[in-house]
């Protein structure tokens, strides 16, 4: 098996991204599956065709998505992604689209196809803070997952795939008021890899409590 898994560069003014930290920390190969990292910029649109040329070029089994979510506790797969672009901020590219579908001919939401409530347990039972997130939000991170479930899509391939959000690391809220959430590039390597194990153990998902009130 071949899992892509790709990292953002830093954007909104932090010097580095924890999602591409901890990818680099990444064994190269995890439960037998070899592991191909891809740093990509957190540019809209640019993003997807990197990651829609690196799936032609290494034809993987699985892609999976890495980014930051500055704010939250826990280390969060992303049950779906939804067809708009609506950025609070600038991407590193200056773009700030507001209110626009990703693609037109998209579908107005796609579903991760990795096994999140199996990554969630897996991440847990490491000892570290996780959680199934039903929202990606409307930035570059749920641009990405809505892109390359597209392209899979599109292209007819049996490729799974999803997104995983990590919080800030230490270095990054220190000056931050409290309360500011982080975990360690090394802790959260350690949360990547047990979800890396769980896609590979689990073709399909378990049964387990995942649903939120909101």
């Amino acid at each position: 098996m071949k899992i892509l898994v790709t990292a953002f560069d830093p954007f909104g003014g932090e010097r580095i991204n924890p999602a591409l930290e901890a990818v680099k920390l990444m064994r190269d190969q995890i439960e037998g599956a070899e592991i191909v990292k891809l740093e990509i910029p957190t540019v809209f649109h640019k993003s997807i065709e990197k990651v829609k040329a690196a799936i032609l070029s290494e034809n993987p089994d699985v892609v999976l998505s890495i980014g930051q979510a500055g704010g939250r506790f826990e280390v969060t797969p992303e049950r779906v992604a939804i067809n708009v672009d609506d950025a609070r901020i600038p991407d590193n590219e200056g773009n700030q689209p507001l209110n626009q579908p990703i693609f037109e001919n998209g579908e107005p939401a796609y579903f991760a196809t990795l096994p999140v409530k199996a990554i969630v347990e897996a991440i847990q039972a490491e000892g570290l803070p996780a959680s199934l997130s039903n929202s990606a939000g409307t930035f570059v991170c749920n641009h990405i997952m809505y892109g390359v479930l597209y392209h899979i899509s599109k292209m007819g391939k049996p490729i799974r795939a999803g997104f995983i959000h990590v919080p800030f690391t230490p270095e990054q809220v220190a000056k931050r008021p409290t309360p500011a959430p982080s975990l360690s590039a090394v802790d959260i390597c350690r949360a990547l890899e047990a979800a890396v194990a769980a896609i590979v153990r689990n073709e399909s998902d378990i049964a387990a409590v995942g649903g939120k009130i909101s």
